[in-house]
């Protein structure tokens, strides 16, 4: 029933937001690769984190929403379990800034708010332009985590360990989109989608 998927909805956002998240796997590490940063290095790790962590705020926020509105049960299934790989991302960036002594975005809330919204819209489109953009976005979000690999104090191991084994799993959200019908999107829209990212991830790199 509509009223169960939006409680569940609901129930998902106050999770994602307020509540402290639990993996299901256990979080990537390089082996015999101790990670030691000085106050520079882990305030810019930090920042980088944060960044990471706001964009698995907001595929919680993306994949709820396409799940709420399709009608396809194979597909809300689908997106539902990318949802919950995405719970481990969530968790492991959350679990990194922990150690880094540092703290999210606090504009997370309006982050989680945009996406969810992006996520309706999407979805009014019809399923293959809602996988789609499932494809894009994921296209979009391996290319930022690999920046990040370039960015990332060479020490860091314990950050490079979470980002490498994220973008294997966006990279197979993506393959699995355009197995299930993903359409390509109008090159306009992918732009648009990159200056929204843009903007967020600027400012979550201070905020």
């Amino acid at each position: 029933m509509i009223v169960d998927r939006i409680l569940g909805a609901a129930d998902q956002a106050l999770r994602t937001l307020f509540a402290t998240p639990r993996s299901t796997r256990p979080c990537p590490v390089l082996p015999n690769e101790a990670t030691h940063l000085g106050a520079q290095e882990k305030q810019h790790a930090a920042a980088l984190m944060r960044v990471n962590h706001v964009g698995e705020i907001c595929a919680q926020a993306l994949y709820t929403a396409q799940s709420l509105a399709t009608r396809n049960t194979a597909l809300r299934a689908q997106l539902e379990q990318a949802a919950r790989e995405e719970t481990d991302h969530l968790a492991w960036t959350k679990g990194r800034l922990d150690e880094l002594g540092a703290r999210p975005s606090v504009l997370n809330p309006l982050w989680y708010a945009g996406a969810f919204g992006i996520g309706l819209i999407a979805a009014r489109f019809g399923d293959q332009v809602s996988l789609g953009f499932v494809v894009e976005t994921e296209r979009q979000v391996e290319a930022h985590l690999q920046s990040h690999l370039d960015r990332l104090p060479p020490a860091d191991h314990a950050s490079r360990a979470i980002i490498a084994q994220m973008k294997d799993d966006e990279a197979a959200h993506a393959n699995h989109a355009l197995q299930a019908g993903g359409v390509e999107l109008p090159a306009p829209v992918k732009l648009a989608m990159r200056a929204v990212a843009r903007v967020m991830t600027t400012t979550a790199h201070y905020i």
